[in-house]
């Protein structure tokens, strides 16, 4: 009888694997995609509806890509609050190894790079890459975000997987702003 009762517990258990786009009907698929549209167009109100009937908030598409990942992309803050409100983990990296955070950080959006931060984002989660929020911000000139990143925390002095330190990779990017203000953080040129 505990065999029997354990494997029924294992059979109420979700599937290990998530389902594919060919494991699902077109009425399915159709659904899904239009919830993803929501999430990149940032359709707070839809989304919020969807998440209040019972949608998994860590819904990811064949990218990897979850809903959080793409309205922080997009810069579509009122839809990341609610994707947050409604449980999203920001800790979810996408197929790249890139974190909502990190997203946001690449994009340049200062208000839902502050959300993240407030709401939980670790500042220094790097996929296996070893690339950092703050190193995207970095390359990429972002210096306002760069600034509230290190403010929180993040380390100045981390290297990527291939070893290249933040001011490296802010250099080879010609980011000059972003070089300028980690070397008053780290005494780097």
């Amino acid at each position: 009888m505990q065999q029997q009762d354990q494997q029924h517990d294992q059979d109420q258990q979700p599937s290990a694997r998530p389902a594919t786009p060919k494991d699902l009907d077109e009425d399915t698929l159709a659904f899904v995609r239009k919830v993803f549209g929501h999430a990149r167009a940032g359709d707070a109100e839809e989304l919020g509806m969807y998440l209040g009937h019972g949608l998994p908030p860590n819904l990811r598409n064949e990218r990897g890509d979850s809903l959080l990942m793409l309205a922080c992309y997009h810069g579509r803050l009122d839809a990341a609050r609610v994707l947050l409100d409604h449980g999203a983990d920001p800790e979810i990296m996408n197929d790249a190894g890139q974190t909502p955070l990190a997203g946001a950080a690449f994009k340049g959006d200062l208000a839902v790079v502050t959300l993240l931060l407030d709401r939980g984002a670790q500042v220094d989660n790097a996929g296996p890459n070893g690339k950092t929020a703050l190193m995207f911000a970095v390359m990429f000139n972002r210096v306002e975000i760069a600034r509230l990143m290190l403010a929180r925390g993040a380390d100045p002095f981390h290297r990527d997987a291939d070893g290249n330190s933040m001011v490296d990779a802010a250099r080879k990017m010609g980011a000059a702003d972003t070089l300028e203000l980690l070397a008053a953080a780290t005494g780097e040129r």
